[in-house]
């Protein structure tokens, strides 16, 4: 997510590619979505998430768009240099080997036809790994520059509070269920409040503080330093999770099989769509990390279908994962963290299965989390960054981890409701993600193209949603949106 160009990476195939994209999309959004589910009533969600999923869609194909945009501007400014290092062999001048601004604003303003016919297709292939701030800055203005690091950074501030509020409140779940009278796992059909004791005199919330402590100690100190995932730990992380998921949607489709099932959920209730639409986002995301996904494919010929048959893919699993559960559970049984509702004695025999479906999140979060503090962490610094400027080591080393590992720490501590977390993250900070950012980009891109290029060039990676209409579409929702869960959460907590 830096604003810089990176190394493409190993090439790899497209059905490769497909399956990066199902991991990176199918993460920790998915756990929520059963109680989401519930809530809303289960036509009203099966609605909203095929047509949040259309939207992703549209929203992704304009970021490839952007992409293919933003290399091909780059490719011709290299032409340009070359040619002028070529035009100026005989010169003694140093700086020949960059533009200099006003070469800069040709090459972006003045039309190459010639270019265009020749090698018009090249011009756009995907091969620079061009992030989503290098784009950013590349077409919007300063502004725009920085709203989109604003966005970036509190959707990534948001990720990081329902990390850290998710994997204690798992352990809370789980350990003090054991440590209770109910030594089975935890009891879904039981209300508990923070206040209920959990060992001895300390209650629930002091025990959900306590791992929070011990959260933040072992994992804060990754912030301070630099953290790359390993291909090893990537692949060990979604074998957990793919066995995760597919013993608990076996496991529900056996009970409702063996007429067990509890879940009768409502045909609808619109309270519930505010968290709904948040959840939904949320579980769609993918657009900041198109550029290290889309680019190392090694054959991109047919890259839009691919992309649409892995949506259909996710949004057939998410289908099966909350219909199975809100057939499965009662609504008012299911919990935040989908997991925990299988810690029981009579859903799962087998202890050890109990405890790693209960355990699940502490595994593969504890994983992600120093890597998105890091990465928000570089976005800071990227933020405030001035050409040619460094950074005091007290600045680099201490204020800009410490701003990263703060704020996140200090709203698990006050609430660990993950789904009202993942609903405002999804909802405000995804809603600018996944719709604003990538409209604004598509049409800045393609004005810049056509100065650039000429009229008649086409993109060939451009979206099948190319008229203006579906621009103007994705912004006029973007901003009902946000009108619809800020109106919604007025309203909820005046009746409150």
């Amino acid at each position: 997510m830096a604003g810089e160009i990176t190394e493409t990476g190993e090439l790899y195939s497209p059905y490769v590619g497909l399956v990066y994209m199902f991991n990176l999309i199918v993460g920790t959004g998915a756990l929520t979505m059963p109680k989401a589910f519930a809530t809303a009533g289960w036509l009203v969600s099966l609605i909203l998430l095929v047509f949040l999923g259309f939207m992703s869609f549209v929203t992704t194909t304009f970021v490839m768009e952007a992409m293919a945009a933003a290399n091909a501007q780059l490719r011709w400014k290299r032409m340009e240099t070359h040619k002028e290092e070529e035009d100026e062999d005989s010169s003694t001048a140093s700086d020949s080997d960059i533009l200099t601004q006003d070469n800069y604003e040709r090459a972006e303003k003045r039309p190459i036809l010639s270019v265009q016919r020749r090698s018009s297709a090249n011009l756009f292939e995907i091969t620079d790994r061009v992030e989503m701030g290098q784009m950013a800055s590349m077409f919007f203005n300063k502004v725009g520059v920085n709203l989109f690091y604003f966005c970036i950074i509190v959707y990534l501030y948001g990720d990081l509070a329902i990390y850290a509020a998710a994997v204690p409140f798992s352990l809370m779940q789980v350990t003090c269920s054991v440590s209770g009278n109910d030594s089975c796992g935890v009891d879904t059909d039981t209300k508990y409040n923070d206040t209920d004791l959990c060992w001895g005199p300390l209650r629930r919330v002091d025990a959900y503080r306590i791992y929070l402590t011990v959260f933040t100690l072992l994992l804060g100190p990754f912030t301070f330093f630099d953290v790359q995932k390993t291909k090893y730990l990537q692949i060990l992380t979604s074998l957990m999770r793919w066995i995760a998921f597919a013993i608990m949607i076996v496991l529900a489709l056996v009970r409702i099989g063996n007429r067990q099932g509890e879940g009768h959920p409502p045909l609808a209730n619109f309270l519930g769509v505010r968290n709904l639409f948040g959840v939904c986002v949320y579980s769609f995301m993918c657009q900041h990390s198109l550029p290290s996904l889309i680019t190392p494919i090694s054959s991109k010929r047919h890259i839009t279908r691919l992309v649409f048959l892995d949506y259909a893919l996710i949004l057939a699993f998410y289908g099966l994962l909350s219909f199975t559960a809100i057939f499965c559970f009662r609504g008012d049984s299911l919990m935040d963290m989908y997991t925990l509702n299988f810690a029981r004695c009579d859903i799962v025999g087998l202890a050890a299965v109990r405890f790693f479906l209960g355990l699940f999140p502490v595994f593969t979060i504890s994983t992600n989390f120093p890597i998105i503090a890091v990465t928000l962490r570089n976005n800071w610094k990227t933020l405030f960054h001035r050409e040619g400027g460094t950074y005091p080591w007290v600045v680099d080393r201490v204020v800009f981890p410490t701003i990263t590992l703060v704020p996140p720490i200090l709203v698990a501590f006050c609430t660990h409701d993950l789904e009202s977390l993942v609903g405002i993250t999804g909802a405000y900070a995804g809603t600018g993600i996944q719709y604003v950012i990538p409209a604004f980009l598509v049409y800045l891109c393609r004005r810049d193209t056509q100065l650039a290029f000429g009229y008649g060039t086409v993109n060939k990676h451009r979206s099948p949603f190319r008229h203006t209409f579906w621009v103007a579409f994705v912004l006029l929702w973007a901003f009902s949106c946000f009108f619809f869960v800020t109106a919604n959460i007025v309203l909820s907590e005046t009746q409150l």
